[in-house]
């Protein structure tokens, strides 16, 4: 009796790769890579406007200083020193202001290097921005010595990770004060001025848990990044009040109730302000 002949394993290669079946959809929803298009008109005219302001402000300065020394000496000198301080002052404030908003452009460097795996020029910059942190807040150490991944993977559970959670806590406070603020504020006008000012300094201190200084510029900078979250959780406004005044008949009820949900939506939109502040700073993208 003849053994049976062994199994034959038959390999059949495609002729060629088949099609996807997603038809490569991850083209179609990518976003479309934003267009710099340099300064606006307004900015431009802005920036006209104050270096006219500022260098006739010069030259008339220059003049009257040359008119006090024709009349005296010591007058000149006093004009002099009175002029140099004060355009030292607001030289230093320009200053401040430039500092402030080419912080903000790091931090775009910083992710710009992170997108396109530049491990050379985002090592450098996460140990520069580490060196601008607020003393006392918990940095990373070593990054020059370990792969890029894991630097990455210890910042942010070092340093980013608690700036979090300490972006959280200032935004439940704000919630706190916005709440009690537009409970007993007169009047909607006053909610709104109240609301922005609390929304302007929260603002700024999730920036300075990031090691950021912003001035004008820089802050009008940052509201616009988080204005986008901000303008879709003030539309629950007006989903709130139209479900107040269907549900509820009595008038002393609905003054109540409304007065109460306003002050939970303004202390809901201090958290999420918060948490859109933390993002906008923050220099390497959420895991």
């Amino acid at each position: 009796m003849s053994a049976a002949p062994p199994p034959r394993v038959i390999l059949e290669e495609p002729a060629s790769a088949a099609q996807r079946l997603d038809f490569g959809w991850e083209v179609a929803v990518a976003p479309a890579a934003p267009i710099d298009r340099g300064w606006s008109s307004l900015g431009l005219a802005g920036l006209g406007l104050a270096v006219l302001l500022l260098g006739f402000s010069l030259l008339e300065a220059g003049n009257f200083v040359a008119a006090q020394f024709s009349q005296a000496a010591w007058l000149g000198w006093v004009t002099l020193a009175v002029a140099a301080a004060g355009f030292g002052l607001v030289f230093a404030a320009v200053g401040r202001e430039m500092r402030g908003y080419l912080a903000l452009g790091k931090v775009d460097a910083v992710r710009a290097a992170h997108a396109r795996g530049d491990v050379v020029a985002l090592r450098g910059a996460l140990q520069d921005w580490q060196a601008r942190l607020p003393e006392g807040r918990a940095r990373a150490a070593g990054l020059a010595d370990m792969p890029i991944d894991a630097a990455c993977a210890l910042v942010e559970a070092t340093t980013l990770a608690p700036i979090a959670r300490d972006a959280e806590a200032l935004g439940r406070a704000a919630a706190i004060q916005a709440f009690a603020m537009t409970a007993v504020s007169p009047s909607p006008g006053l909610d709104v001025l109240v609301f922005s000012w609390r929304g302007i300094r929260l603002v700024r201190q999730v920036a300075a848990l990031h090691g950021l200084r912003p001035g004008i510029a820089g802050t009008v900078a940052l509201l616009r990044r988080v204005a986008m979250d901000a303008a879709t959780v003030a539309a629950t406004d007006v989903a709130v009040e139209a479900m107040l005044r269907g549900v509820l008949s009595s008038r002393i009820a609905e003054h109540v109730a409304g007065e109460t949900a306003a002050g939970a939506v303004a202390a809901r939109r201090m958290i999420l302000l918060a948490r859109a502040a933390d993002e906008a700073c923050r220099v390497l993208p959420r895991g």
